[in-house]
């Protein structure tokens, strides 16, 4: 399942989108999650929960599905 995230700053980290897409339900439970579990930020692997997310990338969790990240107001997705 593909799904658009709409930020309202500048950049979310990789613990706040999970938090987000209710994949956990504490920011704290961000490093334990990322360490059991691969999640592909553009395609590389990424373990860092405080991975900075800029509109146009795109975020991947294995069983959770495919993640854009788009600027707030924008309608359509991000592809750079």
């Amino acid at each position: 399942m593909k799904q658009r995230i709409v930020l309202k700053t500048e950049y979310m980290t990789l613990g706040q989108l999970l938090k987000e897409i209710n994949v956990i339900s504490s920011g704290g439970q961000a490093k334990w999650y990322l360490a059991e579990e691969t999640v592909f930020v553009d395609g590389e692997p990424e373990n860092r929960r405080g991975r900075k997310l800029y509109p146009g990338m795109m975020i991947e969790i294995p069983e959770m599905g495919t993640f854009f990240m788009a600027k707030n107001g924008n309608t359509e997705d991000e592809t750079e």
